[in-house]
């Protein structure tokens, strides 16, 4: 469960999140069959368990409800806790190349920023790994790092406010450069629930993560092909 405005939610009464009738409905005509996401933990999806809600990451979540639209999808995951963009790069890649997707996610980056230098280089390196999957055809989408710094449960991570809202600046415009999907997720107000980071203050929790793939899903849907009566 999940406490916001005194209110505790569960999947079943998230008003942040789509039923899955909803889901569906969105995304039936869905064109793609191979989806792809590439990255760190954010593409994995890795957090601790919410009470109340699944203990499934996002990802699984969204490969989950496009297989309900077309059980042909096929899907790989290849996100690698603590991974670098140039670790992407090396092991990942070519993996995902050699899979023919249609459909990417990419989240990589934030690993960087503990490393000296990291921010520096991450503009050339981001740009190396969007442009190759770009090359594919296949559409990319990924989000922003939700400002969840200015809690008092935050405060021990509060200096990387900074240089996430520096990463968050680099995706927007590579998202632009490469016509990919942005989700943004810097001002929405999941970002304000007090119990929405796991204990590593780093990751969201599994409610954190039902929501991400509903505004996931409704940004794919405007990828949707209008199938006329």
């Amino acid at each position: 469960m999940i406490v916001s405005d005194n209110t505790i939610h569960t999947e079943a009464t998230d008003p942040m999140l789509l039923g899955p009738d909803a889901a569906n409905e969105l995304l039936a005509g869905a064109p793609w069959r191979r989806f792809a996401a590439v990255g760190d933990s954010l593409a994995l999806g890795v957090g601790d368990p919410s009470p109340g809600y699944r203990d499934i990451g996002w990802s699984d979540r969204l490969a989950e409800i496009l297989t309900g639209v077309r059980p042909d999808l096929e899907y790989l995951n290849t996100g690698k806790i603590g991974a670098t963009v140039d670790q992407v790069l090396e092991h990942q890649l070519h993996p995902v190349l050699d899979f023919r997707p249609d459909l990417v996610h990419i989240s990589c980056g934030g690993n960087d920023l503990f490393q000296p230098g990291g921010l520096d280089r991450l503009p050339k390196r981001l740009d190396r790994l969007f442009e190759a999957v770009a090359s594919t055809g296949a559409l990319i989408f990924a989000f922003t790092i939700a400002d969840v710094w200015n809690t008092e449960r935050m405060a021990a991570m509060r200096r990387m406010r900074e240089p996430m809202a520096a990463l968050n600046a680099i995706v927007r415009e590579l998202a632009t450069r490469y016509d990919a999907l942005l989700v943004e997720f810097w001002d929405h107000p999941l970002r304000l629930r007090p119990e929405i980071m796991s204990a590593d203050l780093i990751h969201f929790t599994t409610g954190g993560h039902a929501v991400v793939t509903s505004e996931v899903v409704r940004a794919l849907s405007t990828h949707v092909p209008v199938v006329s009566d």
